[in-house]
């Protein structure tokens, strides 16, 4: 009952509750009300007039959002001062672009002034401890306005539970390389509880390198010195009890250093007349912010030198290779702390790659039981010395052991069984380049060999898979199965375009694992299935609330784009659709794809947030298949019908023509002349004999 009262007391209408109270009878009853509010609740004329309280849990070593918005005057931004106070001390201010953190809360307190979720005076408060209990209040101040405050603050009151092992968690921590790195691991009864730390989800015990460097205190607490920039990463701290119950916290350790070489190969081959990459070798924390070259001792830019560019990660990118790029380089990379030196010389060697003399064919049909060979070779080009020929599978398999013959460069298998289908590649290699042929076996009246080389990338809720195909046919389908990675029950989606080896599988949630396979089918029926693979969805930047949860989780797909069509307009095409019907409102944009057949090349790739596109990319005497997808604010994308056309060669008709005609008149000419001359020769000869008579 007293609880409920001073809950009572504390809000907004308190003033109203003790007017009513104020009878004879209950004055005593009343006044101890008032008393018990007063001393737990900090009073000020601002709290009075402001939002009602927030009650909060966190466990000891989590966090906890303070939602705090700012209600600017008619919603115009303007200059204002943030302050956070506990139990009427400072905790965290903002003045002028400045931020201030107080005592215990340095390193644990984080501004979400940038979120589009929480309020712009809102706080992150990471690595829970006992002492965090208690009242919090937010007030902002407009210095500028008067009066200096609107319907801005809140108070918030914090509980922090489940501190029965664990008192003081570990805080997030960045340490220049060398210095020393300190985290708390505080247990309730150190004496009767036991700490073990683990780095990145592995016992410190176990990591040699790392133990010889680290002392622990009485109190649990793990000190590294000197730090090397290995030691980055997540550091857990374990408190069991002697009934074994656990509790556990981690925080981060950064390590920043100097830009520093980490690898410099002292010989570095480069393809004559082919692209090719000169890399710097480098680790940097904070980033890169410059890479110096040098050859043969003087400072090489790229921007001087044609056909060499520099790539975004500082590499040297040689367009097409020639001898003068043969030389010594150095780099040396550079950050926000400086430099710990150059690399070692690299001796950049520029040689010929090798060339086939002769391939093998691209495909080999054969039956179970059978026999395949297959030639190949190759020679350098400046015929020093012959490279080294080595075959290989594509999916990755090994020749199957026992049944195969390598003589010379030629390849032969026996005995061909089922699982022997598929594509393999000749490779020819010298230290300046590999090349390869491939060729694949196909036997007659067997289903198709499984995709292979999986690959990923993800946001938040979607995963774009790709994979490469088993064998090239037409007619090809796939069927992508996947799940959470704990979860035993199976969902599939299928691929519409035949052509496409990728799919994006969208409505997961954050931060899961999800298992893919890929299955491939034909004319025959199903394939195999490629291997598991197993990818992470990104999580959010902050664990929401369970109030926004379904808010949040929640997926909005979107329909097809209408009627694709791709029309000529004067001396260009026009692509052109209708919006989809089903989820508009969700459309981010429209995202235009055409590939040139019959080898389904992809070439080329647009959006727009238009429902038109204007090309003026694609060559003539070529056939293209279009399509245009449209993706939604949720990273999900629906395909249009497939638009085939064929660009007739007007140009190249255009100018033979006008080249025959050309032609045609020249041969006119030469015609009447050789005509002109022939009469006036006969009329010469004529005259001639007149004369004589």
């Amino acid at each position: 009952m007293i609880v409920q009262l001073v809950r009572r007391s504390i809000s907004p209408t308190m003033e109203r509750t003790a007017h009513v109270l104020t009878n004879s009878r209950r004055m005593t009853l009343s006044a101890v009300v008032v008393l018990i509010a007063l001393a737990v609740v900090p009073q000020s004329s601002a709290y009075l007039e402001d939002r009602p309280p927030v009650y909060l849990e966190a466990k000891v070593g989590s966090y906890v959002i303070l939602n705090c918005p700012v209600d600017f005057p008619k919603n115009d931004p303007i200059p204002y001062v943030l302050h956070w106070n506990k139990d009427n001390k400072p905790v965290f201010t903002l003045y002028d672009g400045i931020l201030n953190t107080y005592e215990t809360y340095i390193g644990r307190v984080t501004l979400l002034n940038n979120d589009l979720v929480y309020g712009k005076a809102s706080l992150n408060l990471t690595s829970i401890r006992e002492s965090d209990n208690g009242w919090y209040e937010c007030k902002v101040i407009f210095p500028n306005r008067v009066p200096n405050k609107r319907n801005n603050g809140t108070w918030f009151h914090i509980s922090v539970l489940g501190g029965t092992l664990l008192k003081i968690p570990p805080v997030n921590s960045t340490v220049l390389e060398g210095d020393p790195a300190f985290f708390h691991c505080t247990a309730q009864n150190p004496e009767t509880m036991f700490v073990e730390w683990f780095k990145d989800g592995t016992p410190l015990l176990e990591m040699f390198d790392l133990i010889n460097r680290s002392t622990f205190g009485p109190d649990g607490s793990l000190t590294i010195l000197p730090t090397q920039m290995s030691d980055l990463g997540y550091y857990m701290c374990l408190v069991r009890n002697k009934a074994n119950d656990t509790q556990d916290a981690s925080a981060f350790l950064n390590v920043q250093y100097a830009a520093k070489v980490i690898f410099a190969p002292k010989e570095v081959y480069l393809p004559f007349g082919q692209p090719a990459v000169l890399d710097c070798h480098f680790r940097s924390n904070p980033p890169l912010t410059n890479l110096r070259w040098e050859k043969d001792g003087f400072l090489f830019d790229p921007y001087n030198v044609q056909g060499v560019f520099y790539k975004r990660n500082g590499s040297i990118y040689f367009e097409r290779v020639d001898d003068s790029h043969a030389g010594r380089y150095s780099c040396t990379p550079y950050n926000d702390l400086g430099t710990d030196g150059s690399s070692p010389m690299i001796n950049v060697i520029v040689q010929k790659p090798p060339a086939f003399v002769l391939k093998p064919k691209i495909l080999y049909v054969t039956k179970i039981g059978g026999t395949v060979e297959m030639h190949c070779d190759a020679r350098d080009q400046d015929g020093t010395h012959t490279p080294q020929i080595n075959w290989i599978k594509r999916d990755g398999s090994l020749l199957p052991h026992g049944r195969y013959q390598i003589s010379g460069a030629n390849l032969t298998i026996e005995d061909i069984i089922e699982s022997d289908r598929g594509i393999y590649a000749c490779q020819a290699t010298n230290e300046a380049a590999t090349i390869s042929a491939d060729a694949e076996i196909m036997i007659e009246n067997v289903s198709p060999r499984a995709p292979y080389n999986l690959t990923g990338n993800s946001s938040d809720t979607a995963i774009t898979l790709r994979w490469a195909p088993g064998y090239i046919r037409q007619y090809l389908e796939y069927i992508i199965w996947y799940r959470l990675a704990d979860a035993q029950e199976w969902r599939t989606f299928k691929v519409n375009n035949k052509h496409i080896l990728e799919a994006t599988i969208t409505n997961l949630l954050p931060a899961k694992e999800y298992e893919f396979m890929v299955l491939c089918q034909d004319s025959y029926g199903d394939g195999m299935f490629s291997k598991a693979f197993r990818y992470f969805t990104k999580p959010k930047e902050f664990e929401q609330p369970e109030t926004f949860q379904d808010t949040l989780l929640q997926f909005n797909q979107i329909g097809s784009p209408i009627n694709l069509t791709i029309e000529k307009r004067h001396s260009n095409y026009e692509a052109r659709w209708k919006p989809p019907e089903l989820g508009l409102d969700q459309l981010r944009y429209y995202i235009l794809r055409w590939w040139v057949e019959p080898q389904h090349k992809l070439h080329g790739s647009r959006t727009t947030p238009e429902t038109n596109y204007i090309l003026d990319e694609l060559n003539e005497d070529e056939l293209y298949t279009f399509q245009v997808f449209a993706m939604s604010t949720t990273n999900y994308t629906s395909g249009s019908n497939e638009v085939e056309i064929y660009i007739h060669p007007y140009q190249k008709v255009k100018v033979m023509t006008i080249a025959g005609v050309l032609l045609l008149l020249v041969s006119l000419a030469v015609i009447s002349m050789l005509l002109y001359v022939k009469r006036n020769r006969i009329r010469k000869l004529r005259e001639a004999e007149n004369v004589k008579i």
